[in-house]
């Protein structure tokens, strides 16, 4: 076999999803994280619940005024720096979610081996900017109808997907992506692939925060890696 088959097999193998009984077993212990966001100066995380848990999914309480949405689209670091720059957006932060290891470090979710796709948390004010304004970005900002994988990178760590904090939110998520499927489609793109749900029932039902070194990476770092494998179409407006 060549090198290049030999690329090409280890590639296709990263893009199968590991079972749950196979996932690398991860730690109890969880990531450090920075006291505030390096941009927008809030905290990453909310509070902490009565019964002393980050509930709900691991990202603690917000202000009830305030909404939540997990996103997937690619490499975390420029998905993040988008949405941290969007008005009405309160925090960011990026982490490993829908798969099954508990609090992986970056080099394990990188062996296709935690079944975790590299993903931002979004936290923003509903008075500021919509959850649908927020989907029109994600869908945008990204091709969704690449499985398991974004450009050049391949494998589960990088496929499209939602997770919410709501039914309603998981429904309006899904009705956003059916609303692009035609545009995708007359221009000649397959069907969205990317992976809608509440958070609760993706994986272990958590979003685990990332190391420091990648939380705002490209604010620290803004010469780094951007891979954004975006259609450039336009989103539908609402009928």
């Amino acid at each position: 076999m060549s090198l290049f088959d030999r690329i090409m097999a280890a590639a296709d193998v990263k893009r199968v999803m590991i079972d749950p009984a196979e996932a690398l077993p991860g730690r109890d212990e969880e990531m450090p994280l920075p006291p505030e966001h390096g941009v927008l100066g809030r905290p990453l995380r909310g509070v902490v619940s009565p019964e002393g848990d980050y509930t709900p999914g691991g990202i603690g309480g917000w202000d009830d005024a305030l909404d939540a949405v997990v996103l997937a689209g690619g490499c975390f670091w420029g998905v993040e720096e988008i949405f941290w720059q969007l008005p009405g957006v309160v925090s960011t932060a990026v982490g490993y979610a829908g798969g099954y290891t508990p609090n992986p470090s970056y080099e394990e979710v990188c062996t296709a081996r935690t079944g975790h796709t590299e993903a931002v948390l979004v936290v923003f004010d509903p008075a500021q900017v919509s959850l649908e304004q927020i989907l029109a970005v994600f869908f945008t900002s990204h091709d969704p109808t690449q499985e398991m994988r974004q450009g050049n990178d391949i494998g589960t760590q990088y496929r499209s997907a939602i997770y919410t904090f709501s039914a309603s939110d998981t429904e309006q998520a899904a009705q956003a992506a059916a609303r692009f499927a035609p545009v995708l489609a007359e221009a000649g793109y397959g069907p969205v692939t990317t992976e809608i749900s509440e958070l609760s029932a993706a994986g272990a039902g958590r979003f685990y925060y990332a190391e420091p070194v990648h939380q705002q990476y490209l604010h620290k770092n803004p010469n780094g890696y951007r891979c954004h494998a975006a259609t450039g179409l336009t989103f539908p407006a609402r009928d």
